[in-house]
Formats: structure tokens, sequence, C-alpha cells
């Protein structure tokens, strides 16, 4: 009997880590504080941090984020569009997919073309959200 095992790239922990100091870094240069979050390829906690001051909804919001990107492979912008002018799905979308985030903020993680995770931000504007993600993204290259 063969036995076929897949095996996922996905971000290591110290991948998520410096993706988390960068968007501290980013978002040090705001007036704004932020919650960060990356997951895994199978959408799992990695690393999180909440700067001081930071909403305390936005720590689970980040977390939803991060989740709903590496699980979907979608930004979670992209949900937002995909849903938007469906309202059964919009409504059976956002009500029974547990942890799915449809405003920007969340974004997938990708080396080499592959997606490895994703990254989650929340505390200001969805848009402040998505300018903080995408300049922790940018320390990938």
């Amino acid at each position: 009997m063969s036995t076929t095992v897949l095996h996922a790239p996905s971000v290591t922990s110290a991948m998520a880590r410096d993706l988390v100091d960068a968007a501290i870094k980013a978002a040090e240069q705001t007036d704004q504080r932020f919650s960060i979050a990356v997951a895994d390829s199978a959408g799992h906690l990695v690393a999180f941090a909440r700067m001081d001051g930071a909403y305390l909804m936005s720590a689970q919001i980040a977390q939803d984020k991060a989740y709903t990107s590496a699980a979907s492979r979608m930004t979670t912008d992209q949900w937002h569009g995909f849903i938007k002018d469906d309202a059964p799905l919009a409504m059976g979308a956002t009500a029974g997919i547990d942890r799915l985030i449809a405003f920007g903020g969340g974004l997938p993680i990708t080396v080499d073309g592959v997606v490895v995770g994703g990254i989650g931000v929340s505390g200001g504007h969805w848009s402040d959200d998505i300018k903080i993600a995408e300049a922790a993204l940018a320390v990938i290259g």
C-alpha cells in the first residue's frame, strides 16, 4: 500500500516575526496603533503583536484577516468584491463562514508564486490596514 503525503510550503516563525516587525516599523510612522497577525499556509497563527494603544477588537480582527487570506489565497478586500453584488452569497458567506473577513487588511504571503501564509492588520481604516500589510510584505522582496 502506498501513501501520498502533501508537503505544503509555509511561512517560518522567523519570517513571521520579520513581517510583524516590519509592520510595526511602518505603523510607527503613523499616528495609529495596529494589531498584526501572521498565519501559516493552513491559517494557523504563527506570530502576533498588538501595539500599545491598539483597539482590543483589532487583535481578533487581525488574526481573522490573516486566516482569511491564507485559507482562501485571496486578499480580504477581494472577498468584498467577490460577494458584494451577490446578495445570497454576501449574506451566507459573512454569516456562515467562520472567521471570514470581507474588507481590506488581509493579504496572502506569497514566495516564489506560492502562498505560504497570510498577514492581517487591523487598527485603522481598512485602507490604512492594507498599507501596513503591504509595507510588511515588502521585506520579502
